[in-house]
């Protein structure tokens, strides 16, 4: 009984000490179950999920057998292809506004005189994140574009509903990141201007 006992102990200390087996990561489908949002986003965790997502928009698309979908034939796959990219862009958009909220100031308050470069400073940072963002929102309606074509209009792709309504909505207007991002660097380009003209005396 101590034998057995023994080897037991001894065969979970060994599994506890050896590393877990693993798989790589080289598919958009792998990278794209990697992206997470948190309760409370901090912009490490954003900058993590931008990481993952650009990954995924390089990386190839995995075997069909392997999609986020169950796919029948060719013109699903295209269509499945199509809308995959448009999401990721989707994604990749709001990660980037997430970001340049962190580093946006929404308002150049008189008292926040003596930190005016280091304001101004942040709002670079949020420009860019919008501008990227901006870059994102082309890419996405370009993909919306290609799945919404007319041969593919009674294709339904189970399980991805969701990212057909994003593209149905981009191709409506209902979905619109690219007014939102405008809309953003106007009122940071105001914020800006109030920042530049104040003159640190008191």
């Amino acid at each position: 009984m101590k034998t057995v006992l023994k080897t037991a102990i001894f065969l979970i200390l060994i599994s506890i000490a050896l590393p877990a087996s693993g798989y790589p990561v080289i598919f958009k489908e792998q990278f794209y179950r990697l992206f997470h949002v948190h309760l409370v986003q901090y912009p490490d965790d954003t900058m993590e999920n931008i990481y993952w997502l650009e990954k995924a928009l390089k990386a190839d698309f995995a075997n069909p057998l392997y999609a986020l979908a169950k796919i029948e034939n060719e013109i699903q796959w295209e269509k499945y292809r199509y809308l995959f990219t448009m999401h990721i862009n989707i994604k990749l958009i709001e990660q980037h506004l997430f970001l340049g909220n962190r580093f946006n100031k929404r308002n150049a308050y008189f008292y926040n005189a003596p930190w005016k470069d280091q304001n101004l400073e942040s709002l670079e940072v949020a420009e860019a994140c919008y501008r990227t963002a901006l870059y994102y929102w082309d890419e996405a309606v370009s993909w919306a574009k290609k799945a919404n074509e007319r041969r593919f209009r009674w294709i339904d792709i189970p399980r991805i509903q969701f990212w057909q309504d994003e593209a149905f909505r981009i191709e409506k207007g209902t979905l619109n990141y690219g007014r939102t991002i405008k809309r953003e660097l106007d009122l940071l380009q105001k914020v800006r201007e109030r920042f530049e003209a104040m003159d640190y005396h008191y």
